[in-house]
C-alpha cells in the first residue's frame, strides 16, 4: 500500500500589522495582513495576497494569489476568490501567466458563499450572499445574483 505525502497547514512568512487575530486552524503563507484584522478558522490566504487594515475574513474563505483586499472590508463565510479563468478550456495547471488579478476596494462587504472572479471592485460595495461577480464593479452599490447585478446604488462615504 502506498503512503501519501502529508503536508501541514500553518502560518508561514506572513507580514502582520498590529493587533491581528487569527483563529486556528488557518493556512496563511507569504501574504500581508494589515493592522486590526480578524482571520477566522479554516481560512486559506495564499502567496502575495494583501489584506488591508481593519478587514475581517470569516471562516472557510479562500483567497488565492493575485488578490488585494482594501481596508475595513468583510469577507463572509465560504467566500471563494478565483484567479484562473480556464482560458485554455481547462485549468492553468500552474501556468501563472494565465492567472488574473482581483482588486477589492475599501469598505466592501462580500456575503457568504459568494464567488469572486478576477475583477476590480470599487469602494463602498455590498456583494450579496451567493453572488457570482464576473465583471468589474465601478459604482458603489448593492450587487447580487449570478452574474451579480446592481440592485441599488449607494452614496460614497466621504
Amino acid at each position: 500500500m502506498a503512503e501519501p505525502k502529508i503536508k501541514s497547514i500553518g502560518i508561514v512568512n506572513v507580514n502582520f500589522g498590529k493587533d491581528v487575530t487569527v483563529v486556528q486552524p488557518a493556512n496563511l503563507y507569504c501574504c500581508s495582513i494589515g493592522a486590526d484584522c480578524f482571520i477566522g478558522p479554516f481560512v486559506e490566504i495564499q502567496r502575495g495576497v494583501v489584506i488591508g487594515r481593519g478587514s475581517k475574513i470569516q471562516s472557510h474563505a479562500f483567497i488565492c494569489e493575485l488578490v488585494s483586499i482594501g481596508e475595513e472590508c468583510v469577507v463572509a463565510h465560504g467566500v471563494m476568490f478565483i484567479n484562473d479563468l480556464f482560458q485554455t478550456g481547462g485549468p492553468a495547471n500552474g501556468d501563472q501567466t494565465l492567472w488574473r488579478a482581483t482588486q477589492i476596494g475599501n469598505r466592501v462587504s462580500i456575503g457568504s458563499n459568494a464567488t469572486i472572479l478576477p475583477v476590480c471592485i470599487c469602494d463602498d460595495v455590498v456583494i450579496g450572499a451567493g453572488a457570482v461577480v464576473t465583471r468589474d464593479i465601478s459604482q458603489p452599490g448593492i450587487y447580487a445574483g449570478n452574474p451579480a447585478q446592481l440592485l441599488r446604488k449607494l452614496n460614497r462615504k466621504s
